[in-house]
């Protein structure tokens, strides 16, 4: 049995087993609850910026992107900065979701010309990344044991890769592409989980839940991406 000491391995992130305090499990548990808010968020300014033409105009320029990197860098310093004060942390934290949704919102707008599905197709393999890694966190008790936390992921991105294709079609290609994106959402999401528990200092969720949430947000992107280059094309 591996445990995590302040210097950890990228390897013992994903293999070692680590027995936690109970204000540590409290923690890591209200990550997750933040972590939930901010997807939540997310999912909120995605769908507004989507629907803007104005703001899908906005950030395909060179100007907003500029104005996004500027604030989607400024944001989570601001609610690490506010970590011990529980308003300003938390609106920070749910800013950051927010303003990212509608930072994304060239792509999602993109994608619901081309391939609407694909964006319900990313979503899924997200949540089921997300669910599965949760639940395990939320039953785990005073225990963490990263290769639990693993095959718990695994088993939640199979049932929701097959899940997918019962619903849309996504056939043999896609199942696979979905699992391999579900793979590298659960091992990002356990590294992380394994990080923030192994950070002597961590005695707040607000930066946890800053750095799950950008795990997530780069999974979500990259899982649109690879399913819209894989059925995009065949769409009218």
């Amino acid at each position: 049995m591996n445990g995590y000491q302040q210097e950890t391995s990228a390897w013992d992130k994903l293999t070692g087993t680590m027995t936690l305090s109970p204000t540590r499990a409290a923690v890591i548990k209200q990550t997750y609850i933040l972590f939930s808010v901010s997807v939540l968020s997310a999912m909120a300014g995605g769908y507004i910026g989507a629907t803007s033409p104005m703001m899908v105009s906005f950030f395909s320029g060179w100007m907003g992107w500029i104005a996004a990197m500027a604030i989607l860098n400024i944001v989570p310093r601001i609610a690490i900065a506010a970590r011990h004060n529980p308003v300003l942390g938390v609106s920070a934290l749910v800013f950051d979701g927010f303003f990212s949704g509608i930072a994304l919102s060239p792509l999602l707008f993109y994608a619901t010309m081309v391939a609407p599905t694909m964006i319900v197709a990313a979503l899924g393999i997200t949540g089921f990344v997300f669910l599965g890694v949760t639940t395990y966190i939320m039953t785990s008790g005073r225990t963490f044991s990263a290769p639990k936390g693993l095959m718990m992921g695994m088993f939640f991105t199979l049932m929701g890769a097959m899940i997918l294709n019962s619903f849309m079609n996504i056939g043999v290609l896609g199942i696979l592409i979905s699992l391999g994106i579900g793979a590298m959402g659960v091992c990002s999401l356990v590294y992380s989980t394994s990080s923030v528990l192994g950070t002597p200092d961590a005695d707040s969720p607000i930066p946890g839940a800053l750095m799950l949430f950008a795990g997530v947000f780069n999974i979500f992107v990259a899982a649109l991406n690879l399913l819209l280059r894989l059925l995009g094309g065949s769409r009218d």
